[in-house]
């Protein structure tokens, strides 16, 4: 497994190729991030961005969401996976801010964590990329990038991950990493593990952590 040093020089190659990582998520306020996060599970980006115009124009506000019948949210996003079961999270979700936050999006994990359908990954995504605090949110891409490149083990689960990575990097580059390992997922992960290495020009160091 990369030690940290290791693990921030991949990270660090990933920058060389990114150089200036921003979310493929179009949002412009916590509350908008806040959906469309929600909306992400199990969906692209391009397709959230999509929907989200229309679904924002209706429904500004948690206040105007909370107040939305189910159908009629459903309707709106009816184009992605999972749709129904959004809906229902999003009316809740919104719900929960209204009565809990006076419908302000909170900015602390635990007060995030109680809202319906928001989840440690989520509360993660929005204490970075809305409150500009450090956090390391793990989806799909970073639990494959983060054991294709050995920064963890192979059976870690996405909360061990999230321990290991933030143990490992220093907090300030915490939020940089996380857009960083899914961008680098997204457009650049190869098939296997020492083609995304050699891309990095790390393909040494991880063939070495590989037979450890």
């Amino acid at each position: 497994m990369l030690n940290a040093n290791e693990t921030l020089k991949a990270i660090q190659a990933m920058e060389k190729l990114i150089p200036d990582p921003k979310s493929d998520l179009a949002f412009e306020d916590p509350f908008q991030l806040l959906v469309a996060v929600i909306l992400s599970a199990q969906t692209t980006d391009k397709a959230v961005n999509q929907i989200m115009p229309a679904l924002m124009a209706k429904y500004p506000t948690a206040e105007a969401l909370s107040q939305a019948q189910t159908k009629d949210i459903e309707a709106l996003i009816r184009t992605i996976g999972l749709y129904r079961n959004k809906a229902k999270y999003l009316k809740a979700m919104a719900t929960d801010l209204v009565e809990k936050f006076s419908g302000q999006v909170p900015d602390n994990r635990q007060d995030l964590e109680s809202l319906a359908g928001v989840g440690r990954k989520t509360a993660n995504v929005v204490l970075s990329l809305a409150f500009n605090q450090p956090a390391f949110a793990v989806d799909t891409h970073v639990e494959r990038i983060s054991k294709r490149l050995r920064m963890v083990p192979q059976d870690a689960t996405p909360r061990q991950i999230e321990r290991i990575m933030t143990e490992k990097l220093p907090e300030a580059w915490w939020s940089k990493a996380h857009l960083l390992m899914v961008l680098f997922g997204r457009y650049y992960s190869k098939a296997n593990s020492s083609q995304c290495a050699e891309l990095l020009g790390i393909e040494d160091m991880v063939e070495r952590t590989s037979l450890d």
